[in-house]
C-alpha cells in the first residue's frame, strides 16, 4: 500500500504541474489512501522527513564551498578525492556514539576528506571544547583531543580543562579563542549553513549531495561508497 500511496502522490504532483486545471484523482482510490493514512499516521512523519531530505539535497550545492572548503574547519585526509562533512557538538550523545567509527573511517579511507564543523548547540562547555580544538596545530593533536572530548562523560568545564592541559594547550588561551569575534562569527556561520539545509540537530553528515541526519554509520558508509564509485 505504501508504494501505491507514493505512486498516487507522484501522479498528483505531476498533475498539479499541468496547465489543464484541477488534477484528476480517482475518488475511490483517494478514499483508500485517506483511510490508510488515518490508520497509519506515522507515514506522515516519514513523508515529512523525506521532504526535508530532498529539500536539503537541493540546497547543498548552494553551500558547497562553505561546507567543504572553509579554512576554519579541521580536516583529515586533505588530499582526498571526495569529502565528508560532519556537523557535531562535543556534548551530543549521538555524536559521542558515532565518533569512533568516523575516525576509523578517516583512518581506513585516505581517499576521503573528512571536514569537521563545530555546530555548538549544547552551551558554554561545548563552545569551550570546540575552541580548544581550533588551537590544535597538527592532525595528530586534533585527533587526540577530539577523541578525549568525545569519550568524556560527563563533559563539563572542569573535565574539559583537565583534557586541554593534558594535550598541551593553555586553558587561558582557549578562553581567549572562545571569546574572540572571529570564533563567534565562525559558529554563527556554521549555524547559518545548518539552517539553510534544514539541519536541526547533531550529528549531521553531508556526502556529495546526500544529507545524513543523525548517527547512522551504515548510511554514512553507503554514501561514501556511492560517492567513491562516482569518482571511479
Amino acid at each position: 500500500m505504501r508504494s501505491m500511496i507514493i505512486a498516487a502522490l507522484a501522479a498528483l504532483v505531476a498533475a498539479c504541474g499541468q496547465p489543464t486545471g484541477e488534477p484528476k484523482v480517482d475518488a475511490a482510490f483517494g478514499q483508500k489512501v485517506r483511510a490508510y493514512l488515518l490508520a497509519n499516521p506515522e507515514i506522515l512523519i516519514e513523508v515529512s522527513n523525506a521532504l526535508k531530505t530532498k529539500q536539503a539535497r537541493e540546497s547543498i550545492g548552494a553551500y558547497r564551498k562553505q561546507l567543504e572548503r572553509d579554512p576554519r574547519d579541521k580536516v583529515l585526509n586533505p588530499d582526498g578525492k571526495i569529502t565528508v562533512v560532519e556537523m557535531f557538538d562535543y556534548n551530543c550523545g549521538y555524536c559521542k556514539l558515532i565518533a569512533p567509527q568516523v575516525l576509523e573511517l578517516a583512518r581506513t579511507h585516505p581517499q576521503v576528506r573528512f571536514v569537521f564543523k563545530d555546530m555548538v548547540i549544547f552551551g558554554e562547555t561545548s563552545e569551550y571544547t570546540a575552541a580548544a580544538t581550533a588551537l590544535t596545530t597538527t592532525s595528530e593533536q586534533y585527533i587526540a583531543l577530539h577523541k578525549a572530548f568525545m569519550a568524556a562523560k560527563p563533559l563539563n568545564d572542569a573535565v574539559a580543562t583537565r583534557i586541554i592541559i593534558a594535550h598541551g594547550l593553555d586553558p587561558a588561551a582557549v578562553r581567549r579563542e572562545q571569546a574572540s569575534a572571529a570564533r563567534k562569527r565562525y559558529l554563527q556561520d556554521v549555524h547559518a549553513i545548518a539552517g539553510g539545509l534544514g539541519i536541526e540537530g547533531t550529528p549531521a553528515f553531508i556526502v556529495g549531495d546526500t544529507l545524513i541526519p543523525g548517527a547512522d554509520p551504515e548510511a554514512l558508509k553507503a554514501a561514501i561508497a556511492a560517492e567513491l564509485r562516482k569518482k571511479g
